[in-house]
Order: C-alpha cells, then structure tokens, then sequence
C-alpha cells in the first residue's frame, strides 16, 4: 500500500502539482476484521412478568376483556362462575342463567329458547363446554376484599385463607361481640375487646341464643332418630310429574303415580307459589306438596312423614318431620313448603323433567 501510496506521489510531482502529504507507516498491525463498524447493542434487559395483584399492562387488560366479552353468558353476560352450557349454535349460558330459562319456560308452557339465536334448548340438546371453564377460571378477578387481581380457580383460596383485608369475626363472638372487620385488624380488635372481661351474668344472653339453636336441632335429630324405632315403617322412591290444568288460565302443578306404603295408596300432588296466577314474573319461587290418602279406611291413621331428594337427584333439602292424622273425612293433608336451602334450589327442580323424592312413612301406634 506504502508503495502504491509512493509511486502517486512521484506522478503527481511529475506533473507538477503539489507534493502530497506522505502516510506515515503505523507501528500497529491493520486489524483483519471490521470490529470498529459494527456498532455494539447491550440486549435489551426483559421485563420481569407482573404477577396477578401486582397490575397489568395496558395490552392484557384489553385482550382480558375481549375474551370476557367472547366468554361471557349471553344473559347476564357475565363471566360464569361453575358450568359452563351452549346451545347447538355455540351460544354460552351460565349454569344459574340455564337453570333458570328451563324454569321459566316450564312456568310458561312454552319451549325454553336460547336468547342469542332462538334456537330450542333443553337438557338433551345442550351440553357443557369443559374448554371455556377451563379458559375462564384462568382468568384475572379482582378480590372483593383487596381488589388484587388473581386467576379465578385461584380466588377463592385467596379471600378465604391468605387476603390479609377479608372479613373475619372476632374470636369472643360466642359470647355476645359482634365485631367484624379486616383480617389484618383481628387480633388488635381481640387483644382490646371487652367481652372476655364480661361478667357471666352479662354474656347469657349470647349464649342462650345459641343454646336455643343447638336445641332445635338435636331434638330434630332425636325425633327422627326415635322414629326409626317405630314398628310400622315404610318409604318409597317417587317422581311428581308436571301437568296443566284445564283452566282458561291454566297454571302448573305435579302429580306423583299412586304408590303403596303400609299397605296403603297413597299420592304426592305439588303446587307453585300457592297456585299464583302468574309465578313466572316474581323472583321468590316456592313449591309446597300435600299427601293424599287414596285407600278406604275405617279408623283413623296417625301418620309421620318425611320427605328426601330421591336418590339420583341433586337438589338440597332440609330435613322436616310432619305428622297427619288421616281419616275418612280427612284424606288429604295440608299444603307444606318443600324446604329448599336456598331459593335457586326451586328453579332446578322446575327445570327437571320430574322431580325425584324418597318419601319415609312413620305410622303411630295407639
């Protein structure tokens, strides 16, 4: 290069121009490679992943509520809590939302329809969608004590176990506090309450109330108990059947299949909300039954009953003993409510087909 550099330099002289400058030879070898143009960039540090209840990044908390707006029920449109049904179209119903549109259509006589396309739906032709319960309990929900954000198959451990701001009781509320207040404030509030310091005198009132509930209780549990001694016992498994009256207005009732207990026949009739007019518009629904002596009998029959979930359903009842004395002139027995635990309990057994009971039959001996 040097002399490439030389021989310019004598031509240019030659020719009469100015000398130009020589290159002085550098000490330090030419590097082979091009390390000084490549222009070096540190790699780009990733951010660390926010955990739920730390926050989120705008584009999570749109995509989470695209997909709540794709897997939400198309009648309350929210997310759902447990199962998940779709009608034949792939329309998306809650479990509660379900069970109620099944109700409602056997109040009104009509066939149940699902509000997204219209299209019939009943127990046979929908069927749970496993893919979007497992995709929405992987979903974010605040808690409602803490307003944190965690998966909601995971929420439920939390406001019950670890949220530090869940509701909690004072430990003393056996005897009369009626303190309730944040986790994270329970042992502040115990280590300052008053009630431990109270007279005896002072907390029998508290304790008498839950003296009274035990009691009830215990002699439900003796009542039954001492009926299974009884000589004459029997029970029967039954379904009440839905049918219409032939009324101008007709209204719903059920009716069981004579069935035979202690030698005798007997039937199971069923009505809703006291045969109101119009059940379908109130919320509060109820169904109360009566027991109807169908044989012939000379004496009279003093008679114990207690209704049960039949034992291929699923509906929650409380116990509750009853007692008739059938006769002659006294064949059927009053009205009861079915005791349902809750009130959504009602629209399942309305959304059956039948409803299923056990019936046990205590009879007195005089």
């Amino acid at each position: 290069m040097r002399r490439r550099m030389m021989k310019r330099t004598t031509k240019m002289a030659d020719l009469g121009g100015e000398e130009l400058p020589q290159i002085e030879e550098s000490s330090e070898q030419p590097s082979t490679s091009r390390e000084e143009d490549v222009e070096i960039v540190e790699p780009v540090k990733k951010k660390a992943k926010k955990e739920y209840g730390d926050g989120k990044r705008p584009e999570e908390d749109r995509l989470e509520r695209r997909l709540n707006g794709i897997l939400c029920c198309t009648v309350c449109l929210d997310l759902p809590k447990s199962a998940v049904y779709q009608c034949t179209n792939g329309h998306l119903m809650c479990a509660g939302c379900f069970t109620h549109l099944l109700a409602d259509a056997r109040l009104k006589d009509e066939q149940a329809s699902c509000p997204g396309c219209r299209t019939d739906i009943s127990r046979g032709n929908c069927s749970r969608n496993l893919a979007v319960e497992k995709a929405v309990s992987e979903l974010p929900a605040n808690c409602q004590y803490c307003s944190c954000q965690y998966p909601r198959s995971k929420l439920e451990k939390h406001k019950t176990e670890e949220c530090q701001d869940r509701l909690t009781n004072c430990k003393y509320r056996r005897i009369g506090c009626q303190w309730r207040g944040p986790f994270h404030e329970h042992k502040e509030h115990e280590q300052d309450c008053c009630h431990p310091k109270k007279s005896g005198a002072d907390i029998t009132e508290a304790l008498d109330v839950i003296d009274l509930k035990h009691k009830e209780e215990l002699e439900l549990f003796n009542h039954i108990f001492n009926l299974l001694s009884f000589e004459k016992i029997g029970f029967a498994d039954i379904q009440l059947r839905p049918y219409r009256t032939d009324e101008f207005i007709t209204r719903l009732y059920y009716e069981s299949p004579r069935f035979t207990v202690l030698n005798q026949t007997w039937v199971v009739k069923a009505r809703i909300n006291n045969n109101d007019r119009e059940p379908n518009l109130t919320v509060h629904r109820q169904i109360s039954y009566q027991i109807i002596l169908k044989s012939k009998v000379n004496t009279s029959i003093d008679m114990n009953f207690l209704v049960m979930k039949g034992p291929y359903d699923d509906v929650k009842l409380e116990a509750a003993v009853k007692r008739f004395q059938f006769s002659s002139d006294s064949l059927e027995t009053d009205y009861y409510e079915f005791p349902l635990v809750t009130a959504a309990e009602c629209n399942k057994l309305l959304a059956a087909r039948n409803i299923n009971l056990r019936i046990f039959m205590f009879q007195v001996q005089k």
